[in-house]
């Protein structure tokens, strides 16, 4: 296995890798050497998102509203004979 150093990285891009480093509880080396093999194709991209933009809505809605979302899409639960013939 081989030791490299990597020089010339920008104060920007390393604070995101230890940000994500981090946020992954990994270390930046590991970091760095999946997203090189990522990016080189020697390694598949887990996937494995985690999304926050809706959290903000997240137990918002009364019983009203959910029984309300329910009935105005039961429609899309019903399946068309007549197209899949």
């Amino acid at each position: 296995m081989a030791t490299m150093t990597l020089r010339g990285i920008d104060d920007q891009t390393a604070e995101v890798l230890k940000e994500r480093a981090s946020r992954e509880g990994t270390s930046v080396n590991a970091l760095t050497l999946r997203l090189l093999r990522e990016s080189l194709g020697l390694e598949k991209r887990k996937r494995n998102a985690t999304y926050s933009d809706l959290d903000h809505l997240s137990g918002t809605w009364s019983k009203e509203d959910q029984a309300e979302f329910e009935c105005n899409t039961t429609i899309f639960e019903q399946v068309d004979k007549d197209l899949w013939k």
